[in-house]
């Protein structure tokens, strides 16, 4: 993944076509961008955000904010309960705790994440063979 002025980026690889593309994640506006190398991507990747700014100004509009820092989630009475006494136990606001076990999930998640494979086929190919009398 890739940061710029506040927008993500999540990037895959194909490797048939040996070129790496990605897509920015956090907006519900498409922002697309691509390159045959980690340089040529990160400098594809800002100049997408930078032209989408540009584009968004010369029309007036604001560009979409990547997130508000708000969200609604459902989840069980008994789960509302529990994690409402687990707040309290240990001295925070329901708000609080949830943002802080989140932030934590994310932290763990995020440091596990790494360039996708998205041309598997080529792998599987790889397998056979080496599997093959």
């Amino acid at each position: 993944m890739m940061e710029y002025k506040g927008f993500v980026g999540n990037i895959e690889y194909d490797d048939e076509a040996e070129i790496f593309h990605g897509e920015v994640i956090n907006t519900r506006d498409v922002i697309t961008f691509q390159g045959s190398s980690v340089a040529e991507l990160r400098k594809a990747f800002r100049d997408s955000v930078d032209d989408y700014l540009e584009f968004c100004a010369q029309r007036g509009e604001k560009p979409e904010k990547p997130f508000s820092g708000r969200f609604v989630t459902r989840i069980s009475p008994d789960l509302h309960r529990n994690i409402t006494a687990v707040a309290t136990i240990s001295g925070h606001s329901l708000n609080s705790w949830v943002a802080h076990q989140l932030e934590q999930a994310a932290k763990i998640a995020l440091s596990q994440v790494t360039v996708r494979q998205v041309g598997r086929k080529t792998k599987s190919r790889r397998n056979r063979r080496r599997s093959s009398p």
